[in-house]
């Protein structure tokens, strides 16, 4: 054996029996043991107990290398080490822990996480967050509780902002509702980036206990904050929040406010709401028009039927017209034809534009048995975004009738349409059983 090669060697045994040498042996194999660390990542799965001591180095670079060398192998073995990773003082390591542990449970997501945006100038962390967040785990998918233990620790007092707003991210795709408490935390931390991931997560997590306790962001200053405040009002129908939802809708200090504030309160759905709704049925901008349309739609009068009807056969935008089709079907019209407003938003799911308006619509009206009915027959002669589209439907609000027709779709010719029916009949059998 050469003899470099014993010494990095003797550097690996020494530190696997004592991971915190004393601080004169660590500035003298820092790089061997950064080195090993590395070498070691290669060796797979096998390696990780060999790997985790090292997260307990005194030298920052050597628990980075091997943060890196946990998230680079990934899968379940990797949990434990990386929850430890995540109570590490550094912000970095903070951030790259939960990206690794998001990723056991979404395969992929250290493509687009924040870890792959870090930039480092001594003690200060820079991350370009994405717009786009919407990922979430399929509902079939289990986290163990200390997982979401250390991401609501982390989001509620992380080394960084910029940690806290990723460990709140983090949350929200696990579906973490352990974390709930830590999310309202983060709400008063006056940033505005962890104040709005904390409002998203807090959506995705759907829990109408936590409605409450967002309700003081909904005059907020920040266009943003505010959207997303309206947004979970809604989504977690907050009843108790309706007058200051109204309030919003008349004193809004511009039109995209006043939409999602008219948005929201058609999901709060209040009879009281009936006149208000009618009248912005008739409104010169789409975006209230539509929202006025959702609101009847919920409110489900039979006396608004003839007017939505009259709308609906009247309107131009694709946006509205889908929200006016949302409430003719909401409102006892199920008919299946060419024209029909059932199948409009059946065709609109081959739209990419439109496909996921469509799928919340018709997720919010397959929850009525008949609606399922008419659809089911559709199956039969449907595009592949449309199987795919209704299997996604089904599986959030199907029940055990719907499990015939996904058990057909796992078995499409189409890979597309099995991978998403596979998907779907999981995520059915784990809600209604």
């Amino acid at each position: 054996m050469k003899h470099s090669t014993l010494l990095l060697f003797l550097a690996v045994l020494t530190f696997a029996q004592n991971p915190q040498p004393d601080s004169k042996q660590n500035q003298g194999d820092t790089r061997q043991r950064t080195r090993a660390v590395h070498d070691m990542a290669a060796q797979g799965q096998d390696a990780i107990p060999r790997i985790a001591p090292y997260l307990k180095d005194i030298d920052l670079n050597v628990r980075l290398e091997a943060v890196k060398a946990l998230d680079d192998i990934g899968g379940p073995k990797t949990v434990d080490a990386l929850v430890d990773a995540a109570r590490d003082n550094d912000p970095e390591i903070q951030i790259r822990a939960t990206d690794g542990l998001v990723n056991v449970y979404l395969p992929g997501y250290l493509k687009t996480g924040l870890s792959g945006t870090l930039k480092r100038a001594g003690n200060s962390i820079r991350a370009k967050f994405t717009d786009t967040n919407d990922q979430m785990i399929d509902a079939y998918v289990e986290v163990p509780p200390p997982v979401i233990q250390i991401l609501g620790r982390l989001a509620r007092g992380g080394a960084s902002i910029e940690s806290r707003a990723n460990a709140a991210r983090a949350v929200g795709i696990l579906r973490g509702q352990a974390a709930i408490p830590d999310l309202l935390e983060a709400l008063h931390s006056k940033d505005d980036r962890l104040m709005y991931e904390s409002l998203i997560a807090l959506q995705k997590i759907r829990d109408p206990s936590a409605g409450p306790g967002l309700a003081f962001l909904l005059r907020d200053l920040n266009d943003k904050i505010q959207v997303a405040a309206l947004q979970a009002t809604g989504i977690l129908r907050n009843q108790s929040a309706a007058p200051d939802v109204r309030d919003v809708v008349d004193h809004a200090r511009n039109s995209k406010i006043r939409r999602e504030a008219l948005a929201t309160l058609a999901m709060l759905a209040d009879p009281a709401d009936r006149g208000v709704f009618l009248r912005y049925l008739n409104d010169k901008d789409d975006g209230l028009r539509a929202a006025g349309a959702e609101g009847l739609a919920r409110l489900k009068n039979s006396a608004d039927a003839p007017a939505l009807e009259k709308a609906f056969a009247a309107e131009h935008n694709a946006s509205t017209r889908l929200s006016l089709a949302f409430a003719v079907v909401s409102l006892g019209n199920r008919q299946m034809s060419e024209f029909s407003p059932l199948q409009y938003l059946l065709n609109t799911l081959n739209s990419k534009a439109y496909r996921d308006v469509a799928i919340s619509f018709l997720t919010e009206l397959a929850r009525d048995t008949e609606v399922r009915q008419a659809i089911y027959p559709v199956l039969t002669h449907a595009t592949r975004d449309e199987k795919t589209g209704i299997s996604i439907v089904l599986a959030r609000s199907g029940d055990r009738d719907s499990e015939p027709f996904l058990e057909a779709l796992v078995k499409d010719s189409d890979p597309d349409v099995m991978q998403e029916g596979t998907r779907s009949l999981r995520t059915l059998r784990t809600r209604v059983r």
